[in-house]
């Protein structure tokens, strides 16, 4: 732990931007989720091919798929956050999917009956109804994006992961430490945080 003491200034920077990493990655990938979630939870056909195809791509391995993208997109943080971007699917379509078909017919068809649009049922009933399923994705895939970005310094795109491989290097156990126990300690704080958000959520919803 004493690395972690005396470079704390190098840790927290090392920090910011994994936190960074982490947050512009989940953004994107749920601005992509949110659509084909709703495609998934509409047309059963294509989200079975939808989600099909997203298993495949989360069950390749973290540093098989940085190797490919690499050799396309080459290194640095925008290889990376395609990466992430792309395991990241798979968790936010399916919550998203699974929370859009929990809501329940008698609400949508109160909403019918008032005249709104399928776009206004969308955005006013059916998404803050789900809103409980889809904040537990956002959470897992949070906690989940901490820890694959960590192997993103191996593509030079820095983060905490950056001190537990220059840690290996060197032969520094206090590096590795230092390294792991700051992602460790920010998918925890991540994961506290966003338990909170979901049972407001879930609290809101059954009021």
């Amino acid at each position: 732990m004493s690395y972690l003491i005396d470079q704390w200034p190098t840790v927290a920077a090392r920090l910011g931007e994994h936190i960074v990493l982490t947050v512009v990655s989940l953004a994107i990938a749920f601005a992509i989720a949110l659509p084909l979630g709703v495609v998934v939870a509409r047309r059963p056909r294509w989200g079975s091919i939808t989600l099909g195809i997203l298993s495949v791509i989360y069950t390749i391995p973290s540093l098989a798929l940085l190797a490919v993208l690499v050799a396309v997109f080459g290194l640095g943080t925008p290889t990376a956050i395609v990466a992430l971007v792309a395991y990241a699917q798979m968790i936010l379509v399916r919550n998203i999917a699974a929370g859009l078909r929990g809501v329940s017919p008698t609400a949508l068809d109160a909403a019918t009956g008032l005249g709104l649009t399928a776009r206004q049922r969308l955005f006013r009933v059916e998404l803050p109804l789900a809103l409980p399923a889809i904040m537990g994705g956002v959470r897992i895939a949070t906690v989940a994006l901490i820890g694959i970005a960590t192997l993103a310094a191996w593509i030079d795109a820095g983060g905490l992961g950056a001190i537990i491989f220059e840690g290996l290097r060197v032969n520094d156990p206090q590096r590795i430490i230092a390294g792991s126990v700051a992602a460790i300690a920010l998918a925890l704080v991540a994961d506290v945080l966003l338990r909170l958000v979901e049972r407001a959520a879930r609290a809101r919803t059954a009021a």
